[in-house]
């Protein structure tokens, strides 16, 4: 019998290995301008939401383990589970690839912002004040910390949102008569 660990750990893990593989083509492809950043996010996004299908799997996998009944306050435990072991993964990868590979990251996006500003027509004042808000985020993103927790907060809400819709679907309660298993206790 699988336990509640062993399935947040790999539906974690796979969550986590489907966002590096698409940090891993992605951000390379951006770097070089082959992929311009707005296509890299809408590509980051639905990865996301695609990984984070995994908290429904998971949370189904759990209530058929424990007897096919499961509560919202347990399915959500185990789906905010896998989501923080996804998120927690999602941004060591990211760490690495930002100080390790790309620690100029900040500022091709800032400098890509800003031409995106001056296309539209933006006028300098706003030109200025994008950049004074770019100058504020680069020194908050030197800050490791700062940088760890902003970066958690990309993924996270994506999953908190499939988990609580996979809580909602996936709960369902024990038919009467039907003793509570082990696992469930």
């Amino acid at each position: 019998m699988k336990t509640m660990k062993s399935i947040v750990l790999k539906h974690g893990l796979i969550a986590s290995g489907i966002l590096a593989a698409v940090f891993a083509v992605t951000l390379p492809l951006a770097e070089k301008g082959i992929v311009d950043f707005d296509s890299s996010e809408v590509i980051g996004y639905t990865a996301m939401v695609v990984a984070f299908l995994l908290v429904f799997f998971g949370i189904r996998s759990y209530r058929e383990e424990i007897g096919g009944a499961i509560s919202f306050g347990k399915a959500f435990q185990v789906g905010i589970l896998i989501t923080l072991v996804t998120c927690a993964i999602y941004v060591v990868c990211w760490e690495i690839v930002y100080w390790g590979f790309m620690p100029d990251f900040l500022d091709q996006y800032n400098a890509y912002s800003l031409a995106k500003l001056r296309a539209a027509g933006a006028t300098e004042a706003a030109i200025r004040e994008a950049q004074a808000n770019m100058a504020t985020l680069a020194k908050l993103y030197a800050n490791p910390l700062i940088n760890a927790a902003m970066t958690f907060m990309e993924p996270f809400p994506v999953g908190l949102i499939m988990t609580l819709v996979s809580a909602l679907l996936l709960r369902r309660k024990r038919a009467p008569g039907v003793p509570a298993t082990a696992a469930a206790a």
